[in-house]
């Protein structure tokens, strides 16, 4: 497999490569269980727990402000793809649209087809993560998690939930559905935390 779709960093890229990752010449795709078909007319996005109640339209999040992201993408199953151009709405924008309870210290990511992963507000609330829905100036496939998917560059990529429509705010941490079958519970690349 290493050659025909993976390849070691050149030296140049070695300070933007974690540890243990390998180059793709592709975007692969990985999902458990089915890719859920999503219509943007009855899309929805909701914030509950320790946050005011609220819903979101697609037209909502399409209101906020876009911007373009280039960004390195570590998956955990140990590929890496560099400068991924997206197109999208920051965290931090969407963030002062809602009324969080300062109690709040965790995150759970709700996802169309039943999916969660947890994050910490800390993580969550960095300024270069965003909601994205275009990559390479095309809209976000289903594959891939569109029409909406969150992305979080500086932890591994099964964080950035695919088919995202929720937050959860919590006063504690709670696993989600990867962390509870043996992942660990924040991912970061640099430190190798593939598993727990």
């Amino acid at each position: 497999m290493l050659g025909k779709f993976f390849k070691k960093p050149n030296e140049e890229q070695s300070d933007r490569v974690p540890p243990g990752q390998y180059l793709t010449k592709g975007f692969p795709v990985l999902t458990y269980g089915q890719t859920p078909q999503v219509n943007m007319e009855t899309w929805q996005f909701k914030v509950w727990g320790l946050a005011k109640e609220a819903t979101f339209s697609w037209s909502d999040f399409m209101a906020l402000p876009q911007h373009e992201f280039t960004a390195d993408f570590h998956c955990v199953t140990r590929w890496s793809k560099l400068d991924v151009k997206w197109k999208g709405i920051k965290v931090t924008d969407f963030i002062k649209l809602i009324e969080i309870d300062p109690k709040a210290v965790h995150v759970m990511e709700h996802c169309y087809g039943g999916y969660t992963t947890n994050i910490a507000m800390s993580d969550l609330l960095k300024e270069e993560n965003f909601f994205a829905h275009t990559v390479f100036d095309e809209p976000l496939s289903a594959e891939h998690g569109g029409p909406m998917r969150l992305v979080v560059p500086h932890i591994y990529a099964w964080k950035s939930a695919k088919w995202i429509n929720g937050l959860e705010f919590l006063d504690k941490e709670e696993l989600g559905f990867w962390e509870r079958n043996g992942y660990n519970s924040r991912g970061e690349p640099w430190a190798e935390e593939r598993y727990s």
